[in-house]
């Protein structure tokens, strides 16, 4: 089966550089994955994106090495299968918030007997390779979403699982469910605590953790705290940077950016 640079990054104490999806076009998928990222996700849960243009997006990505993974909308086994069936080398979970959710979660993403994933990977086979049957389970990743304080208060139980691969901070419901505003980049210590704690937690049980971050130069710094999974930006928000700063050049004044956003 074909491997999963993700994985292996992982393996040797990586640090893996996501790009972020939002966009429903192959061809904005095709030039993402040609500008050197790890990995690419296709954010179907607060993206533009819907099942058959995500499909057309993982082709577009499979003309690189990047890895291909998907943010599900949800914890539902069906559109979580049917990504994985689509040729998606890794899914992230959005609000997984007790170890149930976090259990039905993996078990959705593996084959019997670790999980109840249904047979019929109609793409996944033809870019995982015919072995894909027997090696997904080692192969395809797991990643939960910490975001909210019932997961945070719950997080060493849901990082037990087995199975689950590693956990990803969403930063900016995490800030609202712990503060009532909303924070990406965080500042402010008591937010920085709760990432060392949730860190520190993932590190001890030997999972991955990952986080969406704005800007780079807090991605780096996350990168330095032993975070192996940061986002940087999206596709979206790269366009509207881009064509700011030329709007700014040319006029001298762009409209005024969103409010604070990862995405």
């Amino acid at each position: 089966m074909r491997a999963n640079k993700v994985k292996d990054m992982w393996q040797v104490g990586g640090a893996v550089l996501n790009g972020w999806l939002q966009i429903p076009s192959a061809w904005s998928a095709e030039l993402m994955a040609n500008q050197g990222w790890d990995s690419l996700t296709i954010d179907m849960q607060h993206g533009l994106i819907g099942y058959e243009t995500a499909v057309h997006q993982l082709q577009a990505i499979s003309t690189t090495d990047t890895v291909p993974i998907v943010r599900v909308p949800w914890n539902e086994p069906g559109i979580i299968m049917k990504m994985l069936d689509a040729g998606a080398y890794g899914i992230i979970c959005p609000m997984i918030n007790s170890r149930a959710e976090a259990e039905a979660f993996v078990g959705a993403c593996r084959y019997a007997p670790e999980g109840y994933r249904s047979v019929g990977p109609i793409r996944a086979r033809v870019y995982g390779g015919d072995d894909y049957g027997t090696a997904a389970n080692q192969t395809v990743i797991t990643m939960a979403m910490i975001e909210t304080a019932a997961a945070l208060e719950n997080v060493e139980d849901i990082i037990s699982v087995p199975g689950l691969d590693a956990i990803y901070i969403g930063p900016a419901d995490l800030s609202l469910s712990l503060t009532g505003t909303v924070q990406v980049d965080y500042t402010d210590p008591d937010l920085l605590a709760v990432l060392d704690t949730i860190l520190g937690a993932a590190q001890q049980q030997g999972i991955a953790a990952g986080i969406h971050t704005k800007a780079p130069e807090f991605a780096t710094k996350m990168v330095k705290k032993g975070f192996q999974f940061v986002t940087v930006s999206s596709d979206s928000s790269l366009v509207q940077s881009g064509a700011q700063a030329i709007v700014t050049k040319m006029k001298g004044k762009a409209n005024e950016p969103a409010a604070d956003s990862p995405y």
